[in-house]
């Protein structure tokens, strides 16, 4: 019988133990007290379907942060990130979805898509950072 050896992660030096100090996590939790309130305005024909997506995915965001950060293992931080990241994806469509359906203005729609953006790009600069971290523990 083959025997199966799990290999444990390195730890992150000097890991983050309080995630609510990382700027994208805040940025993150933001994200959902500004787009619950848009949820509300939606018609309940909605409630199963696009309500619900956006209840998940923008909850996700900081929700994975706050894992990720928080388990001390830079790989698991970074999957974390690629999984917020993926949900932030998703909620660029249903805000466009939201604005093409006339749920939405158009100058709420700009206002909540630059946020998001504004998320994603300090999220791929640390997907970005943890990437090259992992790079360099592989090579030792």
């Amino acid at each position: 019988m083959e025997k199966i050896v799990f290999i444990k992660p390195k730890p992150v030096k000097n890991h983050i133990t309080n995630y609510k100090n990382l700027i994208v996590w805040r940025r993150a939790y933001q994200l959902v007290l500004d787009l619950y309130p848009l949820i509300e305005k939606l018609p309940e024909s909605e409630t199963n379907n696009i309500a619900d997506q956006i209840r998940r995915a923008v909850t996700s965001l900081p929700l994975n942060i706050a894992e990720g950060a928080s388990s001390g293992f830079r790989k698991v931080f970074y999957n974390h990130l690629t999984y917020a990241y993926g949900s932030a994806k998703e909620l660029d469509v249903l805000l466009m979805l939201l604005r093409d359906l006339k749920y939405i203005d158009t100058d709420t729609y700009k206002k909540r898509n630059y946020d998001l953006e504004l998320f994603r790009k300090q999220v791929y600069k640390l997907m970005l950072i943890l990437e090259k971290e992992l790079e360099r523990e592989k090579g030792r």
